[in-house]
């Protein structure tokens, strides 16, 4: 018998990850609903959409002039719901989780829920100038200008990391009542007069956004997850939400709903389920999500191993069998391989190199961390000269290659963009080393048994390179296409990298030996 510690508790605490697309599971309301649920202990919830009687329902218009700033509203309405101290910390609670995780920092997605006792729709979504937008910000006793309210929060712990958001637009987001009465200036702050207390009876919620999916989701996480303390549980009360285009869509859309919370049944002569999504579940976007699903409810332990009916053999793909066989024979050839980032700034790829970015055809990231990783690769060769210049102090000659990926746009393509198996080599001494390059570029087509010649093999012809000395590159063909080039640096290039000697340097697709 194991000893307990003295004076330790015999509470027993678990301890549950919840997995990043189970949004439903953020709120204690939800976590409880499908334990419940999952142990079989209440029936799966149905939750109604009540559309309200003409002219009587909510409705959220939104003017064009949100379009540069955030384009996208959706609204909906609990009615009658029943508060209490620990449901309302929850429900504050749960709109700052998702603002942290599917909102990504309000920059997707700002939620905003309002006491609708308090003001009357419809309601305008819309975009001011700062100086032209004033009210009471939340919990603060007067009332400020957008521009004052920015420079109020500037040294605020919570709210400064949003302001970035919007600070540098000519306008600013704001929903208004048909009073004139401020609700919100999203993404930033909500405004006093709408606050919402524990006896707050209706809650007008409004999610404005960049990303229309993510502010569809979130509205129905918050209704669906609340929904059970309205006066009529799991009922949400929709609103209209009126484009600039004239288009009308009622939200909240996807309210039609078993262990997982998927309400499911046998259809047809048995082999065949038919399975309900409901709104919590927005993770489910494929059938594999369902086998999932089905998976965990029955136990990974529980089922048993089997062998497989079919047999394969798995094979290497071609590519990357040419890749291995290349790198065994290009460090027998005294190079020295090197691994570098994938990622890189807009100057190594392009400034550095004597171009202009928008030549290179590169994919660019969005939200880039720092400047050194803004861009995909295009080429292979900036990584190589900042690795030289990383190992200046070593002896000299320095001899390296890669084989890796390089990434350029490519509109023929699903994702936009294209991925392309490149050779890259550099020589650095103090001689150029010209002949030492195309020796290896020799020796690598000997490898790949393409003959120099111009019917069936490869040549080499003079061209120019702005990465490269006037009248020392040329561009190799192969295949009856251009493969790459090979050459000396130029010395703007050279110097641009931090490098005080010669340079040569070769770089191929390797793709058309396949």
């Amino acid at each position: 018998m194991l000893n307990t510690a003295k004076g330790a508790s015999d509470t027993v605490l678990y301890k549950i990850d919840v997995p990043a697309n189970r949004y439903d599971l953020l709120c204690l309301e939800g976590l409880v609903r499908g334990l419940q649920v999952f142990k079989e202990r209440i029936n799966l919830p149905r939750y109604e959409k009540i559309i309200p009687a003409q002219g009587e329902g909510q409705r959220l218009i939104i003017t064009e002039e949100t379009v540069q700033v955030r384009p996208h509203a959706v609204a909906a309405v609990l009615r009658n719901i029943n508060f209490t101290k620990e449901r309302y910390d929850s429900f504050i609670d749960l709109q700052e989780k998702l603002h942290q995780n599917i909102c990504r920092r309000r920059a997707l997605v700002a939620i905003g829920t309002h006491d609708l006792d308090t003001i009357s729709g419809p309601f305008t979504f819309t975009a001011k100038a700062p100086s032209e937008i004033k009210f009471k910000p939340l919990n603060q006793s007067q009332e400020y200008t957008a521009s004052q309210i920015m420079d109020l929060y500037r040294t605020d712990s919570h709210l400064r990391h949003y302001l970035h958001l919007i600070e540098n637009k000519p306008l600013y987001p704001v929903i208004y009542d048909s009073n004139g009465v401020v609700l919100s200036m999203p993404p930033i702050i909500n405004g006093d007069h709408t606050k919402i207390s524990v006896n707050t009876r209706n809650v007008f919620v409004e999610c404005t956004g960049t990303d229309i999916t993510k502010a569809k989701i979130v509205l129905d996480i918050i209704v669906t997850m609340f929904s059970e303390y309205c006066e009529k549980p799991f009922s949400v009360e929709a609103a209209e939400v009126v484009y600039p285009n004239g288009k009308t869509h009622i939200y909240p859309v996807s309210i039609l709903l078993t262990r997982m919370c998927l309400k499911s049944h046998v259809t047809g002569n048995g082999n065949n389920i038919e399975i309900e999504i409901p709104p919590t579940r927005a993770d489910i976007i494929h059938a594999c999500d369902i086998v999932e699903d089905a998976a965990i409810a029955y136990g990974y332990n529980n089922i048993q191993m089997t062998i497989p009916k079919t047999y394969t053999i798995a094979n290497q793909l071609p590519l990357n069998k040419l890749t291995e066989l290349l790198r065994l024979d290009l460090a027998a050839a005294g190079f020295t391989e090197a691994l570098t980032f994938a990622l890189c700034s807009q100057e190594d790829i392009a400034d550095k190199l004597g171009m202009d970015i928008s030549a290179t055809k590169a994919v660019r990231i969005a939200n880039p961390k720092t400047a050194e990783f803004q861009v995909a690769r295009t080429t292979l060769l900036p990584g190589l000269l900042k690795t030289i210049a990383a190992n200046r102090k070593m002896p000299l000659p320095l001899k390296l290659f890669e084989i890796s990926d390089i990434v350029v746009k490519d509109p023929n393509t699903d994702v936009g963009a294209r991925n392309y198996r490149h050779f890259c080599a550099v020589y650095y001494n103090k001689s150029p080393g010209f002949e030492i390059i195309h020796g290896l570029l020799d020796r690598v087509m000997q490898l790949l048994e393409v003959p120099p010649n111009e019917e069936n093999g490869y040549t080499i012809k003079a061209t120019e390179g702005s990465a490269f000395f006037p009248g020392r590159c040329a561009e190799i063909f192969a295949k009856g296409q251009s493969i790459g080039k090979l050459g000396v640096l130029h010395p703007d290039v050279i110097t641009k990298f931090e490098l005080t000697m010669p340079c040569s340097a070769l770089e191929i697709n390797i793709e058309p030996f396949v």
